[in-house]
């Protein structure tokens, strides 16, 4: 009798249990986005460890931030060497990669433009499938208002309270019912009982709001995304963040070197009044940039701990990427623009402890028109939209710890300036009134050699140019448009 009882005990304790196995295996995964702002690749030390010395330190030998927290995401997730934006400036790769479609055809090619409401975001997808979404910080889809909170069309994103449409002033100022964007000196010259009221620090404030959404869904499937106008200009990072690098012996790159310099393409220099062509090395700029990240990778410490202390974390996606690089004086250029790596390459590790090997390193190329495909199927969303990016999903859930491939994908400067085909190696750049250059990031990582000419790459320059072209008529590209001339 108490062998039966015993084994009547155990099948009703596995019957039970039935429904909780069931709906833990279901149990959707939430989704944060950390999208920062004109920010180096080279700046996180997760992607310095990637890289032999003279690239890790292009300012000086030990010159950099140590990025402990994104370095965490790369550590127990994937990190992407050679990830892209669709165009180096804000609007348009911002467009991308909510939408999957290369920015022609979001409605906002260029910067000050809207997106368009007849094209589906991943936000949209997600609020579909019972996801809570949200958007925290700068928008830039919505033409070129700055510091305004009342952004009409939010994409799919249900709690839009604090999607700022634009700016980059490093301090908020809420006075009086109105919002404006001040700079430190402005900060400085408020009494100390108006600072603490009203004057707050943008990756801080963003951070805080974020929490507080976060607080308030944690209990349901959530998607968040994150965006962080730093560390754009102007180059200034709050106390502590502001003397944390002045001590630092910064040099400028070797790029700069003025006989280097007049090799330049012309898709690689600026006329005299481009306010991004260098005229000097600003290292006390680069010591205050260098301390806007160090603060943007404090702030993700913030979240993860959330993530930790709510039990969140194995179940929540994390993704840290951003708009497009800054070449802060590679090649004598300030910011971005250009299809050299420091403009266009961005940064993009990927955190899902139940799915992604930690550890794991991609070098496949991709560019962020690829990202809503694949988070909606690393995510198990179904949907039928019809998205221009692959679902590279399998890559990022896959045993292997190393990932590569020769996939050819492109990106260009919208409005027919420069296109480039990238593989895991090789970049094609082809531009109106400029000789076709083909670069070997393997070879020549500074990106100062042309070897389109040379016999040896015939076959690969034939190679990226025939998929290239391929793309752009598949995609409608602008640039096609101007084929005779990117062949000159």
């Amino acid at each position: 009798m108490k062998t039966i009882n015993i084994v009547k005990t155990t099948l009703l304790a596995i019957m039970v249990s039935i429904p909780f196995i069931k709906t833990q295996a279901q149990k959707k995964p939430n989704l944060i986005i950390i999208h920062t702002d004109e920010h180096s690749f080279r700046t996180l030390s997760c992607y310095q460890k990637l890289m032999p010395e003279e690239q890790a330190f292009v300012w000086g030998k030990g010159n950099n931030v140590t990025t402990t927290n994104i370095d965490k995401l790369a550590d127990e997730g994937a990190i992407c060497t050679r990830y892209y934006a669709s165009s180096p400036v804000c609007t348009p790769s911002r467009a991308s990669l909510v939408t999957g479609l290369h920015p022609q055809a979001t409605g906002a090619p260029v910067n000050g433009m809207h997106l368009s409401k007849d094209v589906t975001t991943f936000a949209q997808v997600l609020k579909g499938d019972g996801y809570a979404t949200s958007y925290v910080g700068k928008w830039h889809l919505s033409g070129d208002d700055k510091y305004q909170f009342d952004v009409e069309y939010t994409a799919g994103f249900d709690d839009g309270r604090y999607i700022m449409q634009g700016g980059h002033a490093k301090y908020l100022y809420f006075k009086d019912g109105k919002t404006t964007g001040i700079g430190d000196k402005q900060y400085a010259k408020l009494e100390e009982e108006d600072r603490k009221k009203n004057a707050f620090y943008v990756t801080d404030y963003f951070t805080d709001r974020s929490l507080e959404i976060l607080e308030r869904d944690k209990n349901k499937p959530f998607c968040l995304m994150l965006s962080i106008p730093d560390p754009h200009t102007p180059d200034y990072a709050r106390p502590p963040y502001h003397t944390m690098y002045t001590d630092m012996n910064v040099e400028a790159p070797m790029t700069m070197n003025s006989n280097l310099l007049a090799q330049r393409p012309n898709w690689g220099k600026g006329s005299k009044k481009d306010k991004n062509e260098g005229n000097g090395f600003e290292g006390e700029a680069l010591q205050q940039y260098f301390g806007m990240v160090k603060c943007i990778d404090d702030n993700v410490g913030r979240i993860l701990s959330f993530l930790d202390k709510n039990n969140l974390k194995e179940n929540t996606i994390v993704v840290f990427t951003s708009d497009h690089g800054d070449q802060f004086f590679e090649h004598n250029r300030k910011n971005k623009d250009t299809p050299y790596e420091a403009s266009a390459r961005i940064p993009f590790v990927i955190r899902y402890p139940e799915k992604i090997k930690p550890g794991k390193v991609i070098e496949t190329a991709y560019t962020n028109v690829d990202f809503a495909p694949t988070i909606l199927s690393i995510m198990g969303v179904k949907n039928n939209v019809p998205f221009h990016g692959m679902d590279t999903s399998a890559d990022f859930l896959n045993d292997k710890k190393e990932i590569t491939s020769n996939r050819i994908t492109y990106f260009a400067k919208v409005g027919g300036g420069w296109v480039a085909a990238v593989d895991n190696r090789y970049k094609l750049v082809l531009a109106k009134n400029e000789k076709p250059w083909l670069l070997d990031y393997q070879k020549d990582p500074f990106e100062l050699t042309n070897f389109y000419n040379d016999k040896a790459y015939k076959e690969v320059a034939q190679k990226l140019e025939k998929e290239l072209f391929i793309q752009m008529k598949k995609y409608k590209e602008p640039a096609l448009e101007n084929k005779p001339d990117l062949m000159n």
